[in-house]
């Protein structure tokens, strides 16, 4: 059995309560569909800038009534210091998910990036610590190791970061690092790379690659792959990203708190490999992807050419034992894709 499998048991049987910031949003539903089936109490925090209220509406069709009553939503920003302290009220567990994302947005306007992901960290930050929660787990990036020539990515060696984006996230765990230095705060953070699957949005200029080609596949437009399609990245499924949360934040080890860990499978993926792949899935579907080509342009500014994990540390500190590599993501999620885009 499984450190996971374990802790869902634990769970059942003992209801704890859990705030998710940035809840309406692609990683924040799959954690609060995850709480509700598992029996917990949730608050959410969100101000709707990127999520979206149908991801709450599709986790309410999938839990029972009395699992959705255990659901409280405040609608509220955490650039504002007294929403973070209003959902942090009484609260067990911390996981801070609310940020701005996307390289591309951070370098079009750094301000705003700045604003949400450094200050509205730091509010939350000193909420949680004010409220006394007992766990503070991060959503961290893998934007942080830079331009560090390194494969795989080791949690200790980083380089200098390439995008006001990388700059915030790496600038949440000197705060986090700080905060259970001077204050005892027991924090944990998670470098995610390249998460996917259900409510994962398909839509708008910084949708994340999968998501995005798979709508362009569906409807027969272009899909552009920046320089060559050789760059390559550690695509891992909601799951795998939903199983590090609740194990970070619940680990009775001493050792495993106060901690950065990287969140993937340790699998490098070209994205000329993950185009084949989506586009296998598609085709009994969709026959005119039977000869569907790609189209190459330039690399894009920010991006590293390379990324892949190493989760030893996650696995030996926290129990992490990944569910799903990409196909078996893949495969679980196309349904939820072409459904949401067809639908």
């Amino acid at each position: 059995m499984t450190k996971y499998h374990e802790l869902k048991q634990h769970l059942q049987g003992n209801s704890h309560a859990w705030l998710i910031t940035g809840v309406a949003g692609f990683i924040g539903s799959n954690l609060l569909e995850t709480l509700l089936k598992l029996d917990q109490k949730v608050v959410g925090l969100d101000n709707f800038s990127t999520g979206h209220r149908h991801n709450l509406d599709q986790v309410e069709a999938r839990v029972t009534p009395t699992q959705w009553q255990s659901f409280r939503l405040i609608e509220g920003d955490i650039r504002n210091l007294a929403d973070c302290t209003a959902a942090c009220y009484g609260v067990d567990y911390v996981l801070h998910q609310a940020a701005l994302g996307s390289v591309p947005r951070s370098l079009e306007d750094p301000i705003l990036t700045n604003e949400n992901n450094i200050t509205g960290f730091l509010n939350m930050l000193v909420a949680a610590r004010d409220a006394q929660v007992q766990r503070f787990v991060y959503a961290a990036s893998s934007s942080t190791y830079g331009d560090h020539p390194g494969l795989p990515k080791v949690e200790d060696l980083i380089g200098k970061p390439l995008s006001p984006y990388a700059v915030t996230k790496y600038v949440n765990e000197l705060y986090a690092d700080v905060f259970a230095r001077c204050y005892g705060f027991k924090t944990v953070g998670l470098r995610y790379f390249n998460i996917f699957g259900q409510r994962q949005d398909p839509a708008g200029a910084y949708a994340a690659v999968i998501p995005k080609w798979v709508a362009s596949m569906i409807k027969n437009e272009s899909v552009f792959i920046n320089g060559d399609g050789e760059t390559s990245r550690d695509f891992c499924y909601i799951d795998n990203t939903v199983q590090a949360n609740l194990l970070a934040a619940t680990t009775d080890n001493p050792d495993a708190v106060d901690q950065v860990y990287n969140v993937a499978v340790g699998d490098r993926t070209s994205l000329n490999q993950l185009f084949e792949g989506i586009r296998i899935l598609l085709e009994p579907r969709f026959p005119h992807l039977k000869d569907f080509k790609p189209t190459y342009r330039d690399f894009r500014a920010g991006d590293v050419r390379h990324s892949l994990a190493d989760i030893s540390k996650a696995q030996n500190l926290l129990g992490y034992a990944p569910t799903h590599r990409i196909d078996e993501g893949l495969k679980e999620a196309m349904d939820w894709y072409v459904r949401d885009l067809t639908g």
